[in-house]
């Protein structure tokens, strides 16, 4: 839901017909503005939550890779883990404070967080980690998309073939969006460490509007849409045909 409505009102900008580019936070919004929105974005925020906790889940036990010898690669997957999870309880907060009436809190957050960072010892070599990261994320997010490595988590065998083909081009075409997200978010970030200047960073919706502004940034951008729209779809043929291990299996 929250990725379909960034992807919306991206196109939508992208367009010429109305919208505009925002983040997860505006999407949210979005959703409380419309009839029966506060009861609609309650279901979201239960949504989010259990999302979060799955995450919490993974964080700790890893569930889907029980018997995987403890490394820095594992290491490294369960601290990705807890970031999102993190993050996806910071969203449900934001959900609640807006079914509350209480606002969602500052519009700058992103702005907010990196400049408590880099006032800290060491923050502006966190900051530019934390950058160099992201980056990194978002070209590993390429290199998923190009070779479908997402389908290995899916019950393929489940679905029709025809079905099964559209499943792994909205998922490419997704996940590929995400990662061009990601690694513009990553350069911001790197941006404002090597500046010194919390200004410099970048969330969702401000990165949106920066691939907007590049030359042909209309087409980027209504490219970037479309794909985080198939995203939006993706996640839903996720959630049904999502291949977890049985409990056997940790036996």
């Amino acid at each position: 839901m929250v990725y379909f409505i960034i992807g919306l009102l991206a196109a939508q900008a992208a367009f010429g017909v109305g919208g505009k580019t925002t983040d997860s936070k505006g999407a949210l919004q979005m959703i409380v503005t419309q009839p029966f929105g506060k009861f609609l974005l309650s279901l979201v925020t239960v949504g989010l939550i259990g999302y979060a906790l799955w995450r919490t889940v993974e964080t700790f036990l890893d569930p889907e890779h029980p018997h995987q010898h403890r490394g820095a690669k594992q290491i490294a997957r369960r601290l990705g883990y807890a970031i999102s999870a993190l993050s996806y309880f910071v969203l449900a907060a934001t959900a609640i404070k807006l079914i509350l009436g209480s606002g969602g809190g500052s519009n700058n957050s992103t702005q907010d967080w990196t400049a408590r960072f880099l006032s800290q010892p060491f923050g502006q070599w966190l900051v530019g980690l934390a950058g160099m990261l992201v980056i990194g994320l978002g070209f590993y997010e390429l290199y998923k998309a190009y070779k479908g490595k997402f389908r290995k988590h899916l019950q393929l065998s489940m679905i029709s073939p025809q079905q099964r083909t559209w499943a792994i081009i909205l998922g490419q075409i997704g996940i590929a969006a995400r990662g061009i997200v990601f690694a513009t978010i990553g350069v911001f970030l790197t941006q404002a460490a090597l500046t010194f200047d919390p200004n410099r960073a970048k969330g969702l919706g401000e990165a949106l509007a920066a691939l907007a502004a590049q030359p042909f940034g209309r087409w980027i951008l209504g490219g970037v849409a479309l794909g985080l729209i198939a995203y939006s779809i993706y996640s839903l043929i996720e959630a049904r045909y999502r291949q977890l291990p049985k409990i056997n299996n940790h036996r």
